[in-house]
C-alpha cells in the first residue's frame, strides 16, 4: 500500500471555508495520468494540484474531476503555500514549469503573489445555448484561449445569475466568466466564473487563471493598472491585482484547512 500526503486549503481568504478550496498532492515522481485524474475526481474539488521538485524550482499540473487544465491560479496558491509552510522551503520566491510555461510566485507579508502571463483577448460572439441562459444583454463580450468573458450591466445581475453551461457542446469554451464593474468602495470589479462541459463544475469560487483576462480588460476600461477584484460566488474571494505589459500579478491570503494522505494499492 502506497500512502501519498494530501493538503487541502481555501485560497483567496484570510478565513476558512472562504475563497476556493484545492487539494495538493506533493510527489516525488509523478503518478500515471489516469490516476491522477482519478484522485482528482474522487476529491471533487474544482482542482487538484500535483507538484514534483525542490529547492524552489517545481513542476506543476491541474487537474478538475474532468480534465487537466493548462492553467489555474488558486491551485498555486494553495500548493505555494503548502511548500513553504508544510514542506518547508523557505525559498522567496518559486517558480513552476507548467502546461502554460513558466511560472514565477512571490511571497508578501501574509499574501501569496502569483505572477501569470496575460491572456490575450479578442471580440467574442454569443452562441445561442449561452444567450439563452442570460437573463440580460450583454455589454460586451470577448474571447480568450480558454474563456468566454460577458460583461453583465451590474453587480446585482451577476448575483441573481443561475447558469449551468456544463451541458455545452464539448471543445467550445473551458468556461464562462461574467463580470462587471463595481461601484462599491475599495472594489473595481467583480465576477463570477461558470464551467464548461470538459472541467465537469458548474460553479467555480474563485478562479486565478481568468483574471488574466479580467485585469487586462478592466485595465484599459478603468485606465488603471492596479485593481482589486471580487469574485462573487457564495463563498467569495478577493484577489490584488496588477498589469505589468504582458504579465498579471495576482495577490491573495490561504487558510490551510486539512492534511491528510491518500491510500493507493
Amino acid at each position: 500500500m502506497k500512502t501519498l500526503s494530501i493538503y487541502q486549503v481555501d485560497a483567496f481568504s484570510k478565513a476558512l471555508f472562504g475563497g476556493n478550496p484545492a487539494a495538493v498532492c506533493p510527489l516525488e515522481e509523478w503518478l500515471p495520468d489516469d490516476l491522477m485524474q482519478k484522485i482528482a475526481l474522487e476529491n471533487n474539488l474544482s482542482e487538484t494540484a500535483f507538484v514534483v521538485g525542490n529547492e524552489g524550482r517545481y513542476h506543476i499540473r491541474w487537474f478538475t474531476p474532468g480534465t487537466e487544465v493548462m492553467l489555474c491560479g488558486h491551485a498555486t496558491l494553495a500548493t505555494s503555500y503548502v511548500i513553504r509552510h508544510m514542506l518547508g522551503d523557505d525559498s522567496s520566491k518559486l517558480v513552476f514549469d507548467s502546461l502554460s510555461g513558466e511560472l514565477s510566485v512571490r511571497f508578501k507579508e501574509e499574501q501569496i503573489e502569483l505572477d501569470f502571463p496575460k491572456a490575450n483577448l479578442q471580440q467574442g460572439e454569443l452562441s445561442h445555448e449561452v444567450a439563452n441562459q442570460l437573463p440580460f444583454k450583454p455589454l460586451d463580450v470577448m474571447r480568450s484561449r480558454d474563456d468566454l468573458l460577458i460583461i453583465a450591466p451590474d453587480e446585482q445581475t451577476i448575483i441573481d445569475l443561475n447558469p449551468d453551461f456544463t451541458g455545452l457542446e464539448k471543445g467550445i469554451v473551458r468556461g464562462v466568466c461574467i463580470s462587471a464593474k463595481c461601484n462599491r468602495p475599495g472594489t473595481d470589479f467583480v465576477s463570477r466564473w461558470f464551467g464548461g462541459p470538459e472541467v465537469a463544475i458548474q460553479e467555480d469560487p474563485v478562479t486565478g487563471s481568468a483574471h488574466t483576462m479580467l485585469v487586462p480588460y478592466w485595465a484599459s476600461k478603468l485606465d488603471q493598472t492596479k485593481l482589486v477584484a471580487e469574485q462573487i460566488s457564495e463563498r467569495r474571494g478577493r484577489l490584488n491585482c496588477e498589469l505589468q505589459n504582458d504579465r498579471v500579478l495576482i495577490a491573495g491570503y490561504v487558510a490551510l484547512y486539512l492534511k491528510g494522505e491518500i491510500y493507493i494499492s
